[in-house]
């Protein structure tokens, strides 16, 4: 009953018309935020802090919350609609939301992914309410070898899935990881690969690998081919809102992603790649339409963008039961909490049990903020589609490149988006999956961490990695999601072979 009577306080509070307002102000700024690429929720937040220190901190967290839920929605619209993810949770809608709208189905991707996060954001905010503490407690269940099992199962099964080849997909991760390498290695203070340059040492940003990629390299491939083959769209063939057909496939996918989302979401280093990419795997294993998967499944943007929402929800688990940040943006709100004179953690609940509830119960009002916002805009953001391609490049071009001197300040980072860009285009090209690099980049340094911390446990013992039930079970499936599509494919190859020979 105390989880139920603080939220009705929190509604209370939530409700007055100022923290609408705030709450309003929050989750239309997250939206805008996430639809420019290179321009995260922890940024936004992170300059935002000056300017609210003197307002009421209930009303600065509702809106710091708003930008956070709205930054991880808007980053499905360019995903979908230009292929660039304003945010790294939006990579996998990319893959099948983009190709819906090349399809003429951007309508229909849009009104999905809104639905998605309203259904997720509203799950996984029921979560936070009751299941906090019990779910904030497994950060002390798990140990190292059964986080870097759980990578491992992220890096096998997203190089497995992606692309139409296993060794593209490998090289790819192997990238990535090589990306996460570069900096000062933090277990012995040495740098690695920063060829005697300053601004690598502390490795290389996410923001400016994720927009080279998919903005810069993009925008090249698209210009590449402009002049040979002008394109001839029309973004609304498919009309502006789900058919029958398209609620029947996206609902299952909505709660399969909230449940991979919200936990994950919660553990330490989990964060909203890994659900979305494990998401994607089980959509595509379990879809009835698999020929669909690459050339527009819905399935494909229903369950990631879920998966992305949910994680969002879960994220405030560990920060506010804990004070324990797992993400860029909850390390920037704990630095809020702190600018308060606030710690996050069990004695939150008691000491600022007005700020608590009203955050908590904030969340539920943005998230239906967040679906009368969108819902009635697909159709107008679809629209943009009908901009001519090299004026609507262009300005990707320009947003990226501000984006990313905003972020960073430096001529380095500029550079290296040219050249990872230019890599992105490569990539495209010869068919080699994105997504792989990002996960390795992401997940490699946390997987080296947790990797050295498992071998200190064991004291050098390779056996340390299947020491616990749960990381021998991640291990495992890890070794068949490799192996059984491998030895499918070969019994297939085999079973043609012959019939071949009977024939002839």
């Amino acid at each position: 009953m105390d989880s139920i009577t603080g939220l009705m306080h929190g509604f209370s509070i939530a409700l007055q018309p100022q923290n609408l307002m705030w709450a309003f102000l929050g989750t239309f700024m997250g939206t805008a935020i996430g639809v420019l690429p290179g321009i995260g929720p922890a940024l936004t937040i992170a300059l935002l802090l000056p300017v609210t220190v003197h307002i009421d901190p209930t009303a600065a967290f509702i809106m710091f919350a708003g930008i956070f839920y709205g930054a991880m929605y808007g980053g499905s619209t360019t995903s979908i609609l230009l292929n660039t993810p304003g945010e790294s949770g939006s990579m996998m809608t990319a893959l099948e939301g983009n190709r819906m709208a090349r399809n003429g189905r951007g309508a229909a991707a849009l009104c999905t992914a809104a639905i998605g996060s309203f259904v997720a954001g509203t799950i996984g905010t029921l979560g936070l309410t009751f299941l906090a503490p019990p779910i904030a407690e497994l950060a002390f269940i798990f140990k190292p070898q059964d986080y870097f099992a759980l990578m491992l199962l992220a890096f096998l099964s997203v190089s497995v899935v992606m692309g139409t080849s296993k060794v593209r997909g490998f090289v790819s991760l192997f990238l990535g990881l090589s990306l996460g390498l570069v900096g000062i290695d933090k277990a012995t203070g040495q740098q690695r690969l920063t060829f005697g340059i300053p601004d690598l040492m502390d490795g290389v940003e996410m923001t400016v690998v994720l927009v080279s990629l998919f903005a810069i390299g993009e925008t090249l491939y698209v210009a590449s081919r402009y002049g040979m083959q002008k394109p001839n769209l029309n973004p609304l063939a498919g009309g502006i809102w789900m058919t029958k057909e398209d609620w029947k496939r996206s609902w299952k996918p909505w709660l399969r992603g909230t449940f991979f989302g919200f936990p994950i979401g919660a553990l330490p280093a989990g964060g909203a790649e890994i659900p979305t990419f494990l998401s994607y795997t089980v959509e595509r294993k379990l879809t009835k339409h698999p020929e669909e998967f690459g050339h527009g499944a819905i399935e494909g943007v229903a369950g990631p963008e879920a998966a992305n929402n949910a994680s969002a929800a879960g994220v405030l688990v560990p920060l506010l039961t804990l004070g324990l940040p797992t993400s860029a943006t909850a390390a920037i709100m704990l630095a809020a909490f702190q600018n308060y004179g606030l710690q996050p953690g069990p004695l939150l609940f008691i000491n600022s049990g007005d700020l608590v509830w009203g955050l908590i119960a904030s969340l539920y009002v943005g998230n239906l903020m967040l679906l009368i916002l969108n819902l009635p805009l697909a159709g107008l953001w679809v629209r943009l589609l009908f901009i001519p391609r090299p004026y609507l490049y262009a300005g990707i071009l320009i947003f990226s490149l501000v984006g990313i001197w905003g972020v960073s300040n430096s001529w380095v980072d500029l550079a290296m988006m040219f050249g990872v860009g230019l890599m992105g285009y490569a990539m495209r090209v010869y068919d080699f999956p994105i997504a792989p690099v990002l996960i390795g980049l992401i997940l490699g340094p946390m997987a080296e961490v947790q990797m050295r911390r498992a071998l200190a446990i064991g004291q050098g013992d390779p056996m340390v990695f299947v020491s616990t039930p749960l990381s021998a079970l991640l291990v495992a499936i890890a070794f068949f999601v490799v192996t059984v599509p491998a030895v499918l494919h070969w019994r297939r190859t085999r079973k043609i072979a012959q019939s071949e020979d009977i024939s002839g």
